[in-house]
């Protein structure tokens, strides 16, 4: 990968990093001279195999951890901040989906997804901030997604959270402004992951007619937006909200 920012002495933290959009932020901010830990839930292969592809020991490290629970949060923080001393980019990537229609919708549905999405930002973010303001710098960054812009039929819990993730970073940027730290948001549209992988080549082809540039997006066009924002060169960047969906949203 051709490197078009100097992320070098930075270390950063990317939740649900072992797969799709997560693994491919992961390594491109590695790419760029990043050192990386990659969390994850439950996929230790996959995540180990992202560390070998970040350039293995020294370089990366993968941490296991469900954000959903609380004390995951100052766990990872732990553990970035012991193997590479310092933590200056975070990564709100973690998520999951249980979609239904509202009807059909149960409890434990909604409450599954706003605990990972919006409750884990919450929770590892938290933790993160005692380092960045100690050292006075530090890149804030949410992977929403463009549900939480429009919504989406059959996603209230998910479109829920990722919307509250949005509220929840501009705070953020509101708040910690001061202390040289920027808050900003990924709203991936339609992307091509495990998430998506049970669609049919049909369902595929009519989403991607909605698209303007007319085609699916993979998790490789959303990480250079990541690197962007991780760098100084986005240093008078914050509270945005950065939709990366080749125009199937535009506002």
């Amino acid at each position: 990968m051709t490197r078009l920012f100097d992320l070098s002495e930075k270390v950063a933290l990317v939740t649900g990093g072992s797969r799709g959009i997560g693994r491919a932020i992961a390594l491109a901010l590695a790419a760029h001279g990043a050192r990386v830990v990659v969390n994850y839930a439950s996929n230790r292969d996959a995540a180990e195999a992202t560390v070998r592809e970040a350039g293995g020991e020294g370089c990366a490290i993968a941490v296991p951890g469900d954000v959903a629970d609380p004390a995951t949060g100052p766990k990872l923080v732990e553990a970035a901040t012991s193997a590479f001393g310092r933590l200056d980019i975070l990564v709100n990537n973690a998520g999951i989906t249980t979609d239904d229609l509202i009807l059909r919708m149960s409890d434990d549905a909604w409450d599954r997804v706003v605990a990972t999405n919006l409750r884990g930002t919450f929770s590892v973010t938290k933790a993160a901030v005692r380092p960045m303001v100690r050292q006075r710098w530090g890149r804030i960054i949410a992977v929403s997604s463009v549900a939480g812009l429009v919504g989406n039929a059959g996603q209230a819990n998910y479109a829920a959270a990722k919307a509250g993730m949005i509220g929840f970073t501009k705070s953020l940027a509101k708040e910690l402004a001061s202390r040289n730290i920027t808050a900003n948001v990924i709203a991936p549209g339609f992307i091509d992951t495990e998430m998506t992988a049970g669609l049919t080549d049909q369902q595929k082809q009519a989403i991607a007619s909605m698209i303007a540039l007319g085609r699916t997006g993979t998790p490789a066009d959303v990480a250079p937006a990541a690197v962007f924002l991780a760098s100084d060169e986005a240093s008078y960047i914050t509270g945005h909200v950065l939709t990366v969906d080749g125009g199937l949203v535009m506002q």
